[in-house]
């Protein structure tokens, strides 16, 4: 298909995490240590500022945002325009915090990186993914996967899909009657040229997948069929549908991965894309 994107901005970091909330998109601008929003009526505005680098993004049941600060593997709470610590992921994640997916009763999954990429040689191993409940009590939701980055919870509110980006699967968990994320099963393979970061799920049951690798969107069928692409001039990190009729993908694109080039160059990117079809289930 033929796509228009229409760009948002091109002056950020590094945009993660993006998220459709209360009609306006909101991000972690990682690098930059801040939290953005924007709407057609206000344009950007920073919501909150931190000392370190912050990427998953969701909001408690009382309207708290909460937000994971990666180097210290902790949950923040925002709330009255100050942080607070809601959760410390420590004892869970064995390298920086990353993405996070917030169900509606307040429950968040955040998964980490399990090793550090930067260290050469790498000597790579599995992550788990920290359940939190709304009051902050911290578990451990599933184990023994690659880089579980982005995740989506499907319309039925009882199967999630995690993007494994060490291994280039989305894989599909159920989400049992405790919380936990049980019987991981394949859900696709992406092909081997592209690597699943941020994903979102349309109405049509497709995983929407941003691949850095590939400068590329990717729609994907649960064998792994890939019906439809989105090319795009930068690494693409993270999409997200919204829009008052969910039918905006926004998309988040970067020159670099590296935080220092991030920081220095500021050259990441947000666009936005009318769709013929809906995005569904969470985030």
């Amino acid at each position: 298909m033929t796509h228009t994107l229409t760009l948002l901005a091109d002056d950020l970091a590094f945009g993660e995490a993006p998220r459709w909330h209360n009609g306006a998109l909101y991000l972690s601008d990682m690098h930059a240590n801040r939290v953005l929003r924007y709407s057609e009526s206000t344009g950007w505005e920073v919501v909150a500022e931190h000392d370190g680098p912050v990427s998953g993004l969701g909001w408690l049941p009382d309207g708290d945002m909460l937000v994971v600060s990666m180097h210290d593997r902790r949950i923040l709470r925002h709330r009255n325009g100050v942080f607070e610590v809601h959760a410390d992921l420590s004892g869970i994640a064995t390298w920086h915090a990353n993405d996070m997916i917030v169900a509606p009763d307040g429950t968040a999954y955040v998964g980490n990186f399990g090793f550090d990429i930067d260290t050469h040689p790498i000597s790579p191993c599995t992550a788990s993914i920290a359940r939190v409940t709304a009051d902050g009590t911290v578990s451990t939701a599933a184990a023994g996967l690659w880089f579980p980055n982005g995740m989506v919870i499907q319309p039925d509110g009882a199967t999630m899909i995690v993007a494994e980006s060490g291994t280039r699967v989305l894989t599909e968990l159920t989400i049992a009657a405790d919380g936990a994320l049980v019987d991981p099963r394949l859900w696709a393979r992406l092909p081997d040229d592209a690597l699943p970061d941020g994903i979102c799920l349309d109405a049509a049951g497709c995983v929407w997948a941003a691949s850095p690798t590939s400068r590329e969107v990717l729609c994907l069928r649960r064998d792994g069929e890939v019906v439809d692409r989105i090319a795009t001039e930068q690494e693409a990190i993270a999409c997200v549908f919204g829009g008052e009729d969910r039918r905006t993908l926004f998309i988040l694109t970067a020159d670099s991965r590296t935080p220092a080039i991030a920081r220095d160059v500021r050259t990441a990117r947000v666009y936005a894309v009318r769709m013929d079809v809906a995005g569904a289930g969470l985030p």
